[in-house]
Parts: structure tokens; sequence; C-alpha cells
């Protein structure tokens, strides 16, 4: 069944990229509401969906035709995910989510902290039919059919401090809050460096990313786990895959890939009306025995641009 808030979760921060303040509102939606960010500064509505992307290249950043942009949503928007909500009105006051410790841990407590109400109709998921593989020289991403929502990928970076990294999880049984959820985002000090001198990054510290140099982890309390790099990229994806509009019931699979590519991927998926179906959810796949795991599908012929 669909989710909300019990209550209004407020949330304040730095933007990583503005270096502003952020305050954010999540407040309980109706049933079919879906996620959606109220931009503030414009008093204008942005959808959590892949329709609304509108930039890739540093962080997924979602947009509308009133000029209102929302960035960095990633790390909240796997939270709303990993913790089942449907519905909920974002208000925020700015231009980007704040990067709090640069994972989505703190968000996953503030939305424990309220806890969430059952609401009278199915979740909606998307049931991916069919593989699609979006590639771009050595960067792919895949998606396929699977009974149980799986997360794998794999990085390289030619620093040794982070070198090659696999990891796969099923978001299932609290996998995500338990694995994921604080593993932070990370960057190399020497592109830290660039683009703050680019005015990029302003509000980026130790204190919301693992930093690396020449030499190791430049943050004094070092890593959370040995393999933080890869789960961190597993944590973005969670979050890039659920502009869907919905719980992405298949199988993701990647190699160097980032936000733009999981994009592209999803795109791809979504544009490809054979790829996919909507169907309702009377048990919650994240929680259930998936031998009891029987979903209920719609009509077909649901269009694309209902996303």
């Amino acid at each position: 069944m669909q989710h909300t808030l019990k209550n209004t979760v407020s949330i304040e921060g730095i933007g990583l990229h503005s270096g502003a303040n952020v305050s954010l509102k999540l407040h309980p939606a109706d049933t079919g509401h879906g996620i959606v960010f109220k931009h503030l500064p414009t008093d204008s509505l942005v959808p959590a969906k892949w329709t609304h992307v509108v930039d890739t290249r540093l962080c997924t950043v979602i947009g509308n035709d009133e000029g209102a942009i929302i960035g960095t949503i990633e790390h909240l928007m796997a939270a709303l995910r990993a913790c089942g909500v449907d519905n909920v009105m974002i208000d925020i006051n700015a231009s980007e989510v704040p990067i709090l410790d640069g994972s989505s841990a703190p968000f996953v407590a503030a939305i424990d902290d309220v806890g969430l109400q059952v609401q009278s109709q199915p979740r909606r998921a998307i049931r991916i039919l069919k593989e699609i593989t979006y590639t771009e020289g050595d960067k792919e991403v895949t998606l396929s059919p699977s009974a149980i929502p799986t997360y794998s990928g794999q990085i390289d970076y030619a620093n040794p401090l982070i070198g090659s990294q696999r990891y796969e999880m099923k978001f299932l049984n609290g996998n995500f809050k338990h694995d994921l959820a604080d593993c932070r985002t990370f960057c190399l000090l020497k592109d830290v460096e660039m683009m703050q001198a680019n005015g990029l990054a302003l509000g980026g510290s130790l204190d919301n990313a693992v930093v690396v140099d020449d030499n190791g982890i430049v943050n004094k309390e070092g890593l959370r786990c040995h393999d933080e790099f890869i789960r961190h990229k597993l944590l973005d994806a969670i979050g890039d895959m659920s502009l869907c509009g919905g719980l992405l019931i298949g199988a993701y699979d990647s190699t160097r890939a980032g936000h733009d590519m999981n994009y592209k991927a999803l795109k791809a998926l979504m544009q490809d009306d054979s790829a996919w179906e909507i169907i309702d959810l009377f048990l919650d796949i994240q929680e259930a025995d998936t031998q009891i795991y029987t979903p209920k599908a719609r009509a077909s012929g649901v269009s694309v641009s209902s996303f």
C-alpha cells in the first residue's frame, strides 16, 4: 500500500555547490500525489520525475517551465524510496537540497523519527520487462527484469585508494539502511580545488564528503566502510532510478557510471513502452517474502506521458 509521512519533517543544511543555507519541509500528502517539490522562490511545483531532469553533470537536477531548478536531489530521493514514502510535498527555499553529511543517513533518520502513515491505495511500481543497456565509451548501465529490486555496480579509478570496487545489494528487508545509507559522496582533492576555483562546490567540506588525495583519505575519521565509494555510487543510483515515478522492480547494473549515465539509461527504458509496465503493490516488496509477492497488473495502454 501507499505511504506518506505521519507529520511534517523539517531539515536544514548547506547546499554542496551553492554554499547557501537551505531549509526543507517534508509534508504529508494524499494518495497518488507522488514526490513533488515546491520551489518557494518561484512558488511553483517540480515533480520528482525523469521528465523534469534538466542537468546531470555534477548531480541530478530537476526543473520546470517557470524557471525553478532543484539540484542534488539524489540522496533525499534514495532515502524516500528506501523508507517507503510514496507521497510527500517538499517545500524548499533554495535551488539545491542540503548536502548534510554527504549521505542519505540524516534523511532516513528524520523520516524514521516521524514515521509513516499507511494509505488506502496500492503502491505504484514500474516493473522492467526486458533488458535495456545504455553505453557510452567504457561506461555502461543495464536495466533488466528481476523479481527482486537489485542494484550492483563497479567503479575503476586510477587513484589506488579508490581503485576497482564492485558491490551488489538486494533492495529489500531494510538493506539500504544497513548497507548504503551512511555512505558519503566522494571526490579527489584536485577536483575539489578546480571546482571551487570555478565557483562550484562552495559548500563542500570534510563534514560532507570523503576527500582523497595522492597520500590517502584526507578526512581524519577515514572511511565508514572499506568500499564506501562504490556503495555511495549505488546510493546515487537508487535516488536517480526513483525518478521513474515509483518503485523500480528490476535489476540495475553499472560500470563506471554516474548521474548522467543513470538518467540516460532510465530515459531509454521509459521511452520504450514495451520495456516496462505499471503494477499495483498490495504488499511492500521491500518487506514481503518474495514467495507471497503477488502484484496486481494495471490495465494495459498506459502512456509514458503519465509520468
